[in-house]
Parts: C-alpha cells; sequence; structure tokens
C-alpha cells in the first residue's frame, strides 16, 4: 500500500467512524452491504451527516459562515480531487468512482442552506423541494452505487428511492417535531399548525408517509442482492418507528422524541440475519 493509499484508507475510517458515531442503527444496517459498497456508503452518510450538523447542532457558532467553508471546501475537493478534509475526501473519491451527478449534490446542499434561514408556513412546492434535496438526492447517490453504473437500472429503480428517502424524512419530521418547534423554530409540513396539532393533521401526514412507503418497498424488492437486505433493514426500522409515532397522540409528539428501543432494534437485525441465511429475500 503506498502512502496515497493509506490517506484514502485514513479518510474512509474517518467517514466510517462518522457513521459509527452518529448513527448506530445505520452503522448496524450497512454492516449486511456487500463489502465493495459499504465504504461508499459510510462516505455518502459522512458528507451528509456533517452538514447536517452544522445546521442542526452548531448554534453557538456561525452556521452560515461554516455552511459556505463546507460547500466551497468540497468544491475545491471535487476539483483538484484531494482535500486534507478526510470526509470531503472520501466523499468525491465515491462521487467520481460512482459517477454521481452534481445536480443531486447541489440540491442537497441548497436543501441544507434552506435550513439557515426561517423554516416555517412552507408552501407545498417549498416542502417538495426541501424533501427532495435533503431526503430524496442521498437516496439516490446510494442508488448510483447499488446499481454499479447500470443507467438503465438507475431509471427504472429511481422513483422508488425517492419515496423511501421521502418516507424516512418525513418520518424524522414527526419524531422530531419537539425540537424542530419548540427549539428550532422550524415547521416544515404545510398547512399545520403545531400550537393546535390535531388528530387529523397527524392522520393527514401518516397517510401520506405510507403510500411512500408502500412504493417504496416495491423498488425495494428489485435491488440487487448486494444490497436489499441493507436497504430492507432500514426500511423496517423505520417502519417500526412509524408504527410507535401512529400510536402515539399529537400532544405527546411534541414534548417527545419517539425511538425504538435498543432491544427491539437488535431484534429486527437478528430476523434480517435469519432471513438472509435462509434465502427468504
Amino acid at each position: 500500500m503506498n502512502n496515497l493509499e493509506i490517506f484514502n484508507s485514513f479518510c474512509g475510517q474517518s467517514s466510517k467512524m462518522v457513521t459509527e458515531k452518529y448513527s448506530t442503527s445505520f452503522y448496524k444496517a450497512s454492516s449486511l452491504f456487500k463489502p465493495e459498497i459499504r465504504q461508499h456508503i459510510y462516505n455518502i452518510y459522512g458528507f451528509v451527516r456533517l452538514a447536517d450538523e452544522i445546521v442542526d447542532t452548531f448554534h453557538d457558532y456561525d452556521k452560515a459562515g461554516l455552511m459556505d467553508d463546507f460547500e466551497k471546501n468540497y468544491h475545491t475537493a471535487k476539483e483538484k480531487g484531494i482535500s486534507l478534509n478526510p470526509i470531503l475526501h472520501s466523499f468525491c473519491l465515491t462521487q467520481r468512482e460512482q459517477k454521481i451527478p452534481q445536480d443531486l449534490v447541489d440540491a442537497f446542499l441548497h436543501s441544507m442552506k434552506m435550513d439557515l434561514s426561517e423554516i416555517k408556513d412552507l408552501s407545498d412546492d417549498k416542502y417538495n423541494e426541501y424533501i427532495y434535496g435533503s431526503a430524496e438526492v442521498v437516496g439516490l447517490m446510494c442508488l448510483k452505487v447499488f446499481v454499479d453504473g447500470n443507467v438503465l437500472e438507475y431509471e427504472k429503480l429511481k422513483p422508488y428511492a425517492q419515496s423511501l428517502g421521502a418516507a424516512f424524512q418525513k418520518i424524522n419530521f414527526l419524531r422530531d417535531i419537539s425540537a424542530d418547534f419548540n427549539d428550532l423554530n422550524r415547521t416544515y409540513f404545510p398547512g399545520v399548525d403545531f400550537k393546535n396539532f390535531s388528530a387529523e393533521d397527524k392522520i393527514g401526514i401518516e397517510r401520506d408517509i405510507a403510500q411512500d412507503f408502500a412504493h417504496a418497498k416495491i423498488g425495494i424488492k428489485m435491488l440487487p442482492i448486494s444490497s436489499k437486505l441493507a436497504v430492507f433493514m432500514a426500511y423496517k426500522y423505520y417502519f417500526n418507528l412509524f408504527k410507535k409515532i401512529r400510536n402515539t397522540k399529537p400532544e405527546l409528539l411534541l414534548t417527545k422524541r419517539i425511538r425504538v428501543s435498543n432491544a427491539r432494534k437488535m431484534y429486527l437485525f437478528g430476523e434480517m440475519i435469519l432471513n438472509k441465511n435462509l434465502n427468504l429475500l
């Protein structure tokens, strides 16, 4: 292994570490990817995680300045083919090797910058624009890795990947209502007054998510076996979270963050391993 290969490996390990530290559930599911896919998914996750942390976490700092630096450094890394920021370097390696379209990355960065200003009273168009950039394009980046350059497969599976990303993001919105509304003054869902969040409002949002899930599941079944198990694991985790949220009263969502217990996560993972060993998926 030469020094550049050592550097690339170090950067990849950094992205892997970000994945493990920030999302144990996603990291666990990622172990079900084939090895040739796994590192690329870590690299994508590391990139989107850091951008998300800038807008959601670093409140005592100049978030707009940090986001501007992050975007500039990304473009420099992409142009030069190297960065001393290990997360940006590993993501750019994946983007180049897997031919991830620039418009997907641009849409993601645009949605992250939307979070720097007030997210309130969004129109349907702005809501869909945010969902596309913050979640659907991340699914499409991963899909580029899953199909390994097969353009026809990518186009066929594209709408299903978008539905899965949208479902995940909308569930995140419901899960995080307390922090988003009370702490960050964000209200993502159009036409919903969270000062008077009703059961009817919640049911309407859940109906939309259920449609996204049903559509996404069709595409999951068509994925290559190298990625199908891991994606289905993520689907099952989020669907279990969705079921808990559906059984939670609207007023309670405004005061606490709903989560799936570690014991339940382990059960779901064990069930997936069993299905894998029995060739049931």
